[in-house]
């Protein structure tokens, strides 16, 4: 899909980033843009892959003009960039706004103006009944890249919602080693909370299958294993071979305990894919849509949350192996 293709990676520096061009690059792409704002982590990442096919553009997605010179000559746009913590969301709502939801827009525009052949955008479970201003911008975001198929344009729009990725900047795992090797205490917002879980890799794999497989309009949804955080910091604990007080801090402002993937309203549009992935279909009528989707089978549940199907310890400390966190 990708051979002899050129790639805009909007916030292309971050976790995904990394992952997303590493897995790009043996698909024989002609030439990957990085688009992120920040200078050192451009610089640092030029230095990492070494490859004469990636480019870095410094620029905002909050920027059109910049937006729209990225996208000259595009065949592909992973939209990735987005401010992603709940708590800074919170606080700075109006940053979130700029960046999440207009600087979509921008995105949308941008793409059609180029007449880029497809946009993929990366949206989370937080969007699925948002309870936080973040998956709120988030929610807004897949509703604009549904919107933008019925545009007449020649380019298609995709989302793929997923879960917390494991490795990722601000990852809990990360923070979890962190206070166990350094504070032998843990602090878990409340025992009771689980969350959707994928390796990095994992969901790099599944990002491009939604590529190739979309028509425009859907939403793709990971299925994705869920996990007690207790657990998961015990794991860690034992793996690490060393113990930590686990306290209870309280939930922070608009945070959930548990999360959904897939909405009681959604469910009544929703088909399984396959063994991975489900297909939320827009109340949007995205010309061929449906009609694409008619032979697949509808899911015979009403919500898809994390306190569902929760992982043993062997199986989470089988997902940190694979993630590479553990030996």
């Amino acid at each position: 899909m990708f051979n002899n293709s050129r790639i805009l990676v909007t916030g292309g520096t971050g976790s995904w980033g990394y992952e997303l061009i590493r897995q790009l690059l043996p698909q024989n792409p002609k030439q990957i843009i990085v688009y992120s704002r920040n200078e050192s982590s451009q610089v640092a990442m030029s230095r990492f892959f070494e490859d004469s096919r990636l480019t870095f553009n410094i620029g905002d997605i909050r920027d059109k003009e910049a937006l729209m010179r990225a996208c000259e000559r595009v065949d592909y746009v992973f939209h990735l960039a987005a401010l992603k913590h709940v708590p800074v969301c919170e606080d700075q709502p109006y940053e979130a706004l700029k960046t999440n939801v207009i600087g979509t827009q921008n995105v949308i525009e941008a793409a059609i103006a180029n007449r880029v052949k497809r946009v993929i955008y990366i949206s989370t479970d937080k969007a699925a009944n948002p309870s936080n201003f973040y998956g709120m911008t988030k929610a807004i975001g897949e509703k604009l890249i549904v919107y933008a198929n019925l545009l007449r344009s020649e380019t298609k729009f995709v989302c793929v919602r997923g879960g917390n990725v494991l490795g990722t900047n601000g990852s809990v795992v990360h923070l979890f080693i962190h206070q166990i090797q350094s504070k032998r205490q843990v602090g878990i917002t409340d025992l009771r909370m689980t969350r959707f879980f994928l390796t990095l890799q994992d969901a790099i794999k599944l990002l491009f299958k939604a590529s190739e497989e979309s028509i425009g309009g859907e939403i793709f949804v990971m299925t994705m294993p869920t996990c007690r955080i207790v657990d998961l910091a015990e794991v860690l604990m034992e793996s690490l071979g060393r113990q930590a007080e686990i306290v209870e801090t309280g939930t922070r402002p608009g945070e959930k305990l548990h999360e959904i993937l897939l909405t009681e309203f959604e469910s009544k549009s929703t088909v399984v894919y396959d063994d991975e992935y489900l297909v939320i279909l827009p109340p949007l009528d995205v010309p061929g849509l449906k009609e694409h989707y008619s032979s697949y089978a509808p899911v015979e549940f009403d919500s898809f949350s994390s306190s569902q199907n929760i992982m043993d310890k062997e199986h989470i400390r089988q997902l940190l192996v694979r993630g590479g966190f553990l030996a």
